[in-house]
């Protein structure tokens, strides 16, 4: 598959979505139901892969399969999720541009919808998780040496020096984090 593009609508460069979303004659519905459970599944262990919960994946592959904007009601049942809980797990997928919340004046359902890049939104929710384990660690860092400083000793010298190593290398992977997030996707 081409980079994964969303508009609401499935895009034709992803010939098997549409082929699953279609129904042909050839496969019986058990066969379709059977296929997007698998696609379920694989986003699952994506989202679990980078400390996501499964249903962010779930939500994504449903969403992918439709084709199309779906009310938060039939997500649930496609995920297999309480309505209450899908509607939490997609607070977070808003905040990192995978999908969006449609409010149609025809009827008084909320629809999600997928928006923007894939792959960009991906990205996105790694590097909040990185920066996030980065902030953490330079703060419990900064902890550990106040706490040190009330310790006399040798040891309390070695600690130090092994926590400014650390805090470097650290610092290190924030720079690195920093110019990941600033490149451009192929």
């Amino acid at each position: 598959m081409s980079a994964l593009n969303f508009t609401g609508k499935c895009p034709e460069h992803c010939p098997e979505l549409l082929f699953i979303a279609g129904n042909p004659t050839n496969l019986m519905p058990k066969d379709v139901e059977e296929i997007e459970k698998k696609i379920y599944s694989t986003f699952a262990e994506v989202a679990s892969s980078i400390g996501y919960s499964p249903l962010h994946g779930k939500i994504i592959g449903a969403l992918l399969v439709s084709g199309q904007p779906v009310s938060l009601q039939k997500l649930a049942k496609k995920t297999g999720y309480s309505a209450s809980m899908v509607s939490l797990s997609l607070d977070l997928l808003e905040v990192i541009g995978t999908i969006k919340k449609i409010k149609k004046e025809s009827d008084r359902q909320l629809y999600i919808g997928l928006q923007g890049d894939l792959l960009e939104s991906l990205k996105n929710a790694i590097l909040i998780r990185v920066k996030k384990a980065i902030t953490s660690s330079l703060s419990d860092f900064e902890s550990s040496k106040r706490q040190l400083k009330e310790i006399e000793g040798a040891e309390r010298e070695g600690l130090v020096k092994t926590i400014e190593i650390l805090e470097k290398e650290i610092k290190r992977l924030e720079k690195y984090v920093n110019l990941l997030s600033g490149m451009r996707l192929p």
